[in-house]
């Protein structure tokens, strides 16, 4: 499952973050209410992990607005706020579960697993990623742009892949070596350059408009143009 976790606590985030990754889980996390909401209305994401008690827009505020835009992605509050009044507000602002600090890793992880079994009706997880006219389809492992097939090899797909879920976003090096090549640390290895030359060649070389940008001194940015 691909999973939003909102929680300002970059200790705990970093927390919650190996847990869910341990789990299977792809995740991404943010920092405040606001930036939450944003990336929840743009990217689909199989569910929310969201932190009651948020800089910018609280969690409460931050998921009666995405229910009321339409968004339906299951969520789960964490708060150390545990008492039944703040769990029933918790349920009534539209989240599907809630869960005190402090937590088991086991019972977070089983409960983010539950949020994956209570996708809206007529709704399942996400199998086509979309950005701009760049489509790939998770299932076939089709990958279109403007209707164009575009061939990629494995490690390709996994880094499109990622980029796709993190649209908009400035991903590192380092995230990508985490998240795609399961390094650990920097092995002072071109792989990375390599790949992202061919993956540009690919996906923009015959198209007007380049979405695969790299940001100086920061890393690497897939974006539509507007």
């Amino acid at each position: 499952m691909n999973v939003l976790v909102i929680e300002d606590d970059l200790e705990m985030a970093r927390f919650i973050e190996k847990v869910l990754v341990d789990a299977g889980h792809s995740v991404e996390c943010v920092h405040d209410g606001s930036a939450g909401l944003t990336r929840a209305r743009a990217t689909s994401f199989d569910a929310l992990v969201v932190d009651r008690m948020l800089p910018e827009k609280d969690g409460l505020t931050l998921l009666q607005e995405f229910r009321a835009a339409g968004g339906t992605t299951p969520a789960l509050f964490l708060s150390a706020l545990s008492d039944v009044q703040n769990k029933v507000q918790g349920l009534k602002a539209g989240a599907e579960d809630y869960l005190a600090k402090p937590f088991a890793p086991a019972e977070l992880a089983a409960r983010v697993e539950a949020l994956g079994r209570r996708q809206p009706a007529g709704e399942g997880p996400v199998t086509v990623l979309r950005t701009g006219d760049l489509e790939m389809n998770l299932l076939s492992r089709k990958v279109t742009r403007a209707g164009k097939k575009i061939d990629l090899q494995p490690r390709e797909f996994r880094l499109l892949e990622y980029l796709m879920r993190h649209a908009g976003q400035v991903v590192t090096r380092t995230m990508l070596l985490e998240k795609v090549w399961d390094y650990n640390f920097d092995p002072q290895t071109n792989v990375i350059d390599v790949h992202i030359s061919r993956l540009r060649a690919k996906i923009d070389k015959e198209f007007g408009e380049p979405m695969l940008q790299t940001v100086r001194g920061a890393g690497y940015r897939l974006q539509a143009q507007v």
